[in-house]
């Protein structure tokens, strides 16, 4: 069994401490979800596990042969390569072998009449039967189908930043690795690419590390939680749910010990308090106590996740938000077509729908900041909009964190008449009284993101408008987030594909299929996908974003995808007869276990093959004859 082990760990950040001599164990097949709020270090830890930036001290350790694949959550890649020589620039030999057959396959068909040529396809033919490349080639071709990268010939420079995301998450999928590392994997994938990836890395080999926002996808992906808060990392088994169990059993049982804690230190400060004299006649073990306990009780207090925050907000009229017949268009991209829609106050509309397909141009054009080419979109006099932008505004990185808040008020009236002060906002938005003196160049980009959403939520909003909040907050923010909404009186707008969020905060869907065409939905998005089991070709479909210029579809299949084309449903046909004679096997011993597991995993395994081969039979015979 690989396991890997870190040894007291401990990285510091400017005058933070991120953690602190920490200790933990990953076994082969756990599945770990770390998180903690923006700052906590959570991208350290894993780029110090993953050997990219090193623990200032303690070790990692791990078996010689032990391979780390690595997901960050902003990618690198040379703008100049293409996405299939991205694809194909793992050091594996079989993916230089598949790389090289590809080129020389495109070189013999464009010039069949090449002895040379024919030469060398022949010995790469016949490596890649000697390598079994053509199922690492198959299973490439299925990841990239699932995660909707249909643009292997693209140069990257031309792709969106969510297309560049997907590629190297393909990338990161295909490497093996004893530990899969991914920091957050699902952001820019839709719904049926999320739940294809849940599936996947079900059945996925090694040991997997991930930090995510997406608590659904935590829930169904882990099986041990890892909190990261003020440098201590505190370990849960079990899911996300079992987390949220275990975490209030032990607030509780933290909040009793303070109690006790307190009440001593009140008795020890009252002794300290007598002078001198009666000081003097007791031990100095007792003095050394009372400034344990002086500094337990003035550390850092972690905030509870679960606090009410309601801000008072201008008085919202019945006349909201008017759409009538917008029609919408970003360059050549139709994205609204005589699309007409009454927002009213109280209304809480989810908006999601493929990647690319206008959501957040539709947010900017209710903002005013996007033109629209016929309709109108008539805005409340009583309307004053809060915007919280993917792109925020410039911060200046020199101001001190509780400074650039003062700007827009030293205090907020909550929603009982009662004066918040700054410092009070912030920390219940979890930021510490230690960060709040601290230059903001000296946050995390998440604590800017947070910081960034307080100013908003300050200036007294009455229609709130969110774009894509769940990529960029941690968890513990979109609580207190989600419980300030709930409190809200004014409307809000909502662009999101995390299910979880979308679930929280939103009554109503506005559905972006890519087409100039939305879909009006009253209900959850969990409702929704469940009644679109079948029918889901709305959330499913990839148009092109606005920002590529998408390469003309190919209409038939390659040489290589004609000879899969011509075998596969005999490599199907077997798969089936294989799956029918283990489970045939399986009812002849049933009562010998340890031969029912291993037949148990094999039939897994098969299961695992079939859903691949079909996947990859539906995309080969969707080309023309």
């Amino acid at each position: 069994m690989k396991i890997l082990k870190g040894k007291n760990l401990t990285k510091t950040y400017g005058e933070k401490k991120l953690f602190n001599s920490i200790n933990f164990v990953i076994n082969e097949h756990d599945r770990v979800g770390l998180i903690g709020t923006n700052g906590s270090g959570k991208t350290n830890l894993l780029n110090a596990v993953s050997n990219l930036d090193p623990a200032d001290s303690g070790t990692i350790e791990t078996p010689n042969d032990y391979r780390i694949a690595y997901l960050k959550q902003s990618e690198e890649i040379s703008q100049f390569e293409t996405v299939r020589e991205f694809i194909y620039s793992g050091d594996q030999h079989v993916f230089q072998v598949i790389k090289h057959y590809e080129e020389i396959l495109e070189q013999y068909t464009n010039n069949p009449t090449s002895s040379t040529l024919f030469e060398k396809f022949t010995k790469l033919e016949n490596e890649m039967n000697q390598l079994d490349a053509w199922n690492t080639e198959s299973n490439i071709k299925t990841i990239l189908t699932q995660l909707h990268v249909d643009m292997l010939d693209e140069s990257i420079h031309h792709l969106s930043g969510g297309q560049v995301k997907r590629i190297a998450l393909a990338q990161a999928l295909l490497e093996p690795a004893d530990l899969l590392i991914l920091d957050e994997p699902t952001n820019h994938l839709d719904f049926d690419s999320i739940e294809w990836l849940e599936k996947y890395l079900a059945d996925y080999k090694g040991a997997l590390l991930l930090v995510t926002h997406d608590r659904y996808f935590l829930d169904r992906v882990t099986n041990r939680i890892w909190e990261l808060s003020y440098g201590d990392l505190f370990e849960y088994v079990g899911n996300y749910e079992k987390y949220v169990e275990q975490k209030a059993v032990r607030d509780e049982q933290n909040e009793a010990s303070k109690q006790k804690e307190y009440k001593l230190y009140k008795q020890e400060l009252e002794w300290m308090k007598r002078g001198p004299k009666a000081r003097g006649t007791k031990q100095q073990a007792r003095i050394n106590h009372f400034e344990k306990l002086d500094q337990a009780v003035h550390a850092p207090k972690e905030v509870d996740q679960d606090l009410e925050i309601g801000l008072t907000q201008q008085r919202l009229g019945k006349k909201v938000i008017e759409i009538n017949d917008l029609d919408l268009e970003v360059g050549d991209h139709q994205i609204m077509k005589d699309f007409s829609k009454l927002i009213q106050a109280g209304d809480r509309i989810g908006i999601t729908g493929a990647n690319g397909a206008g959501k957040s141009s539709f947010l900017n054009a209710i903002a005013g900041v996007l033109p629209i080419q016929g309709g109108k979109i008539e805005i409340g006099e009583t309307v004053k909009i809060g915007y919280y932008t993917q792109k925020i505004e410039p911060i200046p990185e020199d101001k001190r964190v509780i400074n650039y808040l003062k700007e827009v008020g030293q205090e907020v009236i909550n929603k009982d008449g009662e004066k918040i002060s700054v410092t009070s906002l912030l920390e219940q938005f979890l930021f510490p009284s230690f960060l709040h003196g601290s230059l903001i160049k000296k946050l995390s980009g998440g604590e800017k993101r947070r910081l960034f959403l307080i100013k908003i939520l300050m200036e007294q909003p009455n229609v709130l408008l969110l774009d894509e909040p769940t990529n960029d907050l941690d968890i513990a923010t979109l609580t207190v987030l989600e419980s300030y909404l709930k409190t809200f009186k004014g409307t809000v707008l909502t662009v999101s594909h995390d299910r979880y969020f979308l679930d929280k905060v939103s009554d109503q869907l506005l559905i972006f299929d890519g087409n100039a065409k939305v879909e009006k939905y009253t209900g959850s998005i969990s409702d929704y996908l469940k009644q679109n089991v079948v029918q889901s070709s709305k959330i499913k479909s990839t148009p092109k974003s606005v920002e590529q210029v998408e390469a003309p579809k190919k209409k038939k299949r390659t040489y290589s995808e004609e000879k899969e084309w011509q075998t596969i449903e005999t490599e199907i046909e077997k798969l089936e007869q294989k799956s029918t004679s283990v489970e045939e096997q399986m009812s002849e011993c049933a009562a010998d276990y340890g031969k029912l597991a291993e037949l148990q995993k094999e039939l897994n395994e098969i299961s695992d093959q079939l859903e691949e081969k079909m996947a990859r039979w539906e995309y080969l015979e969707s080309f023309e004859e």
